[in-house]
């Protein structure tokens, strides 16, 4: 099997270094064709995992090493149990999938091979995350997927807003990443080892040690450690208040939107908690500290994104708050809960993005969803496959959706305790806020009269099959993915399924808690979803001129929530411009003025200074170098007979 795990981790390798440096000479079907043979080939190689892994047979193994140091190694390695086997199915078929649907929608781009390249390194970064089994590689993944996710939302450069909003998710999550490095040190420094197996048998022996960040105050290092590897999350998961850099990220490719905020890099925080759980299972208060952050997350983000007229930024919020839920289940210790939902949301929120997409194509590029209505007719199948992703999104009955997001909400219902009911709450407001936005995207993209203008309504056409054809996959995942992964994931046989790879306290049951809440909690979720739904047909279809002047009524509230809470002007005042000036400042004064003033530029000048006044003794005037002479001889008279005295 290690064989398997080669392909399945180095196979997109292979594709992005071959369509990196060879793009030119392989041309463009050269490109699409190797990245898409290694993706599908670490697709199947995955799958062979997966089904190797429920026969009973995990690995914990060593690649090898890559330096020693006293007692401890730094090695790479492979972790395979059922949680990386399903992240890795996960990740690989949903790029799959992006990639094939790449053909179509960047046909006639000039970085066609460079987009290739790029999207097929960052599945190889995401492999490396799932698939280690050491908090070193971890941590080489995690900046990995980072940084080509910074070449991807840049990837048109000729764009200022791309360039800026690459260089915003960058700086983000540089910040959350420094917790991320504080937790992975607190986990050398205290535990002696980066290997996972190592230090989760090492964690309860150090439960209930607390260190000292100020003096005098004794903190749980179980507690500190946990948060700062969550910070790290939230950073790459996009969670509040490190959120500002996803929304912004759409200036990037429709495909990689998809990437990005399906399977792959937003769900990385998601899988790592669920990872570290033998660890947030040992301290309540990192737990508490996760479910309230998640919570906060789900219901805001729905809030923004009802006032977005951006088709690919309603999407966007709605990632935001979909990993919000997810956050709410690692809080309640609902881990395969998590994953479940993250499996689902990879279905349909994959499918609409490439859907947007496809919309965007239809409309001669264009974004703006006050500018669209009326081409339901125009583009039947994407309307279709856009209903099935919303209807999953919104979880309503038998859709993907209804399986995984329900079973949260009845987690945290279940959890028993303050910050449980908190989430629930949060939650039930933020599943109506979902189904609202949701039918307002259907309603304003493809209903009502057209309000392009008719040179774009003229040219709307149907995608080809090249990207249609993903987008019927994903819709299938989007119907099915719940119903045939329940039992498994979070039902009867879940114990059975995820073996060793979660760890849940003793004192802490979430699933049981679930499966036992009152009617009531399971039917809340459905009919907040049809009043979404209802309330978005009556302001859009009944009633269209109702939002208008509802924003009127309530312009200063909508300014607010269109503003987007005014987190990037309050980061601006706190961070952005304090440092600007700060760094200003030392440019001019320090390095300027103080270092080249006195050291270089100041030696340069006196030196000149000198060569200037030394100069003006030369005047070509023979009796003034008599004169000179003379004054000299004078002197070394004067000098000698004074030393003699």
């Amino acid at each position: 099997m290690k064989t398997a795990y080669l392909l399945a981790a180095f196979a997109p390798l292979f594709g992005a270094v071959v369509a990196g440096f060879f793009g030119r000479r392989i041309g463009r079907a050269g490109a699409h064709w190797v990245t898409i043979l290694g993706v599908a080939v670490s697709m199947c190689a995955s799958f062979w995992v997966l089904r190797d892994v429920l026969a009973g047979n995990t690995f914990n193994g060593t690649l090898y090493a890559w330096s020693v140091i006293g007692d401890l190694k730094l090695e790479v390695g492979f972790l395979i149990d059922s949680l990386t086997a399903t992240m890795m199915c996960v990740v690989t078929f949903v790029s799959l999938m992006v990639h094939i649907y790449t053909i179509g929608y960047m046909e006639e781009d000039d970085g066609y091979q460079r987009f290739f390249a790029y999207i097929s390194l960052f599945t190889f970064s995401m492999m490396m995350l799932v698939m280690s089994n050491n908090f070193l590689q971890l941590f080489f993944g995690w900046e990995a997927v980072g940084l080509v996710s910074y070449l991807l939302i840049g990837f048109w450069y000729t764009r200022p807003t791309a360039i800026y909003a690459n260089m915003k998710a960058f700086l983000v999550n540089r910040v959350g990443d420094f917790g991320f490095a504080l937790g992975i040190g607190l986990v050398l420094a205290y535990f002696g080892t980066m290997d996972y197996a190592t230090a989760f048998k090492a964690a309860p022996g150090l439960a209930g040690k607390t260190i000292q960040l100020f003096p005098g105050m004794d903190w749980s290092l179980m507690s500190v450690t946990c948060i700062c590897l969550f910070i790290g999350a939230m950073g790459k998961s996009a969670q509040f208040p490190l959120h500002v850099w996803l929304p912004d990220s759409m200036e990037g490719p429709t495909p990689i939107s998809a990437l990005i905020h399906a399977a792959t890099m937003v769900t990385a925080g998601i899988f790592m908690v669920a990872r570290m759980s033998p660890l947030f299972e040992l301290s309540d208060t990192a737990l508490g500290f996760v479910i309230t952050i998640g919570a906060i997350t789900a219901l805001f983000m729905g809030f923004l994104g009802i006032i977005q007229n951006d088709i690919k930024r309603v999407v966007a919020y709605s990632t935001l708050s979909q990993l919000g839920y997810m956050t709410v289940a690692l809080g309640a210790s609902a881990y395969s809960v998590a994953i479940f939902h993250l499996m689902t949301h990879a279905f349909f929120k994959a499918l609409l993005f490439l859907g947007a997409g496809s919309v965007i194509h239809a409309m001669s590029d264009e974004q703006d969803m006050r500018r669209m209505g009326g081409i339901w007719r125009l583009i039947p199948t994407t309307y279709a496959l856009m209903w099935i992703g919303s209807l999953a999104l919104a979880g309503l009955p038998f859709f993907a959706g209804f399986y995984s997001k329900d079973i949260i909400l009845e987690a945290a219902f279940g959890a028993h305790s303050g910050v449980g009911q908190y989430a629930f709450w949060l939650g039930i407001l933020a599943a109506l806020l979902t189904a609202f936005y949701s039918w307002r995207l259907l309603f304003l993209t493809f209903h009502g009269r057209p309000r392009a203008n008719e040179h774009v309504m003229a040219h709307v056409h149907e995608s080809p099959p090249i990207m249609i054809v993903p987008l019927i996959v994903l819709a299938t995942g989007a119907v099915f993915s719940g119903w045939l992964a329940y039992e498994a994931f979070v039902g009867h046989h879940q114990k059975e399924f995820w073996g060793a790879a979660i760890f849940v306290a003793q004192h802490h049951d979430p699933l049981e808690a679930a499966h036992h809440v009152p009617t009531w909690v399971k039917l809340l979720p459905i009919f907040v979803a049809v009043a979404g739904i209802a309330g978005a047909w009556v302001a859009y279809v009944a009633r269209p001129g109702l939002p208008e002047a509802t924003t009127e009524a309530l312009r200063p509230i909508h300014r607010f929530f269109f503003n987007k809470w005014y987190f990037d002007e309050l980061y601006d005042r706190l961070f952005v411009r304090p440092a600007f000036y700060l760094g200003r400042g030392l440019w001019k004064t320090g390095d300027g003025a103080l270092i080249d003033g006195v050291g270089p530029d100041g030696v340069a000048s006196a030196t000149r200074a000198l060569s200037v006044r030394a100069s003006r003794l030369q005047t070509g005037y023979v009796y003034h170098y008599a004169f000179a002479m003379l004054i000299g001889v004078v002197v070394l008279v004067s000098w000698y007979l004074y030393a003699r005295i």
